[in-house]
């Protein structure tokens, strides 16, 4: 049985690149201290309305956007349940998308795999192949837009085109450790549902999950005889329509950082900030086809996560523990048994820019004796 372990008050600080959570804004913490209010005053309708609106504009979406307190994982399972009858084909190339194939069999689906080897990105092709030979109907196609298990970033705009072409078909989109990083436009693609978590590229603290739903996914909730309770598109969106709040009690805290970031972000605007984690990415993959290589197939890096190849056997662990120490700056290993020693990673989202991600390089040459 695990044993408590008594929470300090003496920890130092750590610039985090992880794949999230990562650095937030002074400004955005500061906003969780406000005074709390009850969430079905006005104050809260001012509140979610500006953050839904916000998101909207900044996603340049005319889709409507749900916001809830949760990570973006309730949003496998809502997804799952507001679309699926019974099939659904979910291409795995790493942990992520596994783990989303994982909880539509949880929730008695039937799933088929288009399997990948870890490192190697979804061809829009094989999805085609896919649904044009198989003797089932797929309610939906299941994709992880940036597989940070392994730094892959999928074609999912050139994925959505070809589900599109099914009308009766599906696309649910997990952009969790990309979105607000990495420019896509969902509308003009086909995607009926994308969602991601706030901790990630949108350089927020955890607790918040924010998805995208298009009128199709909407109206085919509305056929179903049963649907997510808490991210039921319906019960979302209609209660959003009539009281401008959300259905159940929210992170009030955590919306109000939220705001702040929105407001952030919209200044930088869409464009600017995707290149901006764009240049951050370039250098990252210089500087690790200098010394490593890259892990991912090419031409399929992700622009939030670089996943590198440890080609020169560094200890990864002992290297992520002396750059903590000596530099108070906090890089990840690989993921998982099948490449904890044999990658490493590097989060390249946020508020972080070009500068920034070389200190962190500098000091991992540093320590390594690169």
């Amino acid at each position: 049985m695990t044993e408590k372990r008594e929470y300090r008050d003496d920890y130092p600080d750590k610039t985090l690149y992880i794949p999230g959570p990562t650095e937030v804004r002074e400004d955005v913490i500061e906003e969780m201290s406000q005074p709390m209010f009850g969430h079905r005053m006005d104050r809260m309708t001012d509140l979610y309305t500006t953050i839904v609106e916000d998101t909207k504009e900044f996603l340049g979406t005319d889709n409507e956007v749900v916001i809830l307190t949760a990570s973006g994982t309730e949003f496998w399972e809502a997804s799952t349940l507001n679309l699926v009858d019974e099939n659904i084909l979910v291409p795995t190339c790493g942990s992520f998308s596994e783990r989303h194939a994982n909880v539509a069999e949880r929730l008695g689906k039937d799933v088929d795999r288009l399997e990948y080897e870890w490192g190697q990105a979804i061809k829009p092709e094989d999805i085609r192949a896919e649904l044009e030979s198989s003797d089932k109907h797929y309610d939906v196609v299941a994709t992880v837009m940036n597989e940070s298990s392994t730094g892959v970033r999928n074609p999912v705009e050139e994925i959505g085109d070809v589900v599109a072409e099914y009308p009766d078909t599906y696309f649910v989109v997990d952009a969790v450790s990309a979105l607000g990083g990495d420019y896509v436009d969902i509308d003009e693609h086909g995607i009926d549902v994308i969602f991601a978590s706030t901790q990630k590229a949108f350089a927020m603290p955890p607790g918040l999950a924010v998805c995208v739903v298009s009128d199709d996914a909407y109206e085919r909730e509305l056929e179903n005889d049963s649907a997510s309770w808490y991210g039921g598109f319906q019960r979302t969106i209609d209660y959003y329509e009539r009281k401008g709040q959300t259905h159940s009690t929210p992170a009030i805290p955590i919306m109000l950082a939220y705001r702040k970031q929105m407001k952030h972000m919209l200044e930088e605007g869409h464009d600017a900030r995707d290149q901006r984690h764009r240049e951050m990415a370039e250098y990252t993959r210089e500087w690790a086809r200098e010394h490593f290589e890259m892990f991912p197939e090419e031409g399929y890096e992700s622009q939030t996560v670089s996943c590198i190849e440890n080609t020169q056997g560094i200890d990864v662990a002992a290297t992520i523990e002396a750059v903590s120490e000596e530099y108070d700056m906090v890089f990840s290993n690989g993921y998982g048994s099948q490449l904890g020693e044999q990658t490493f990673r590097i989060g390249h989202m946020g508020e972080h820019d070009r500068e920034s991600i070389k200190a962190l390089t500098d000091a991992i040459e540093d320590v390594a004796g690169l």
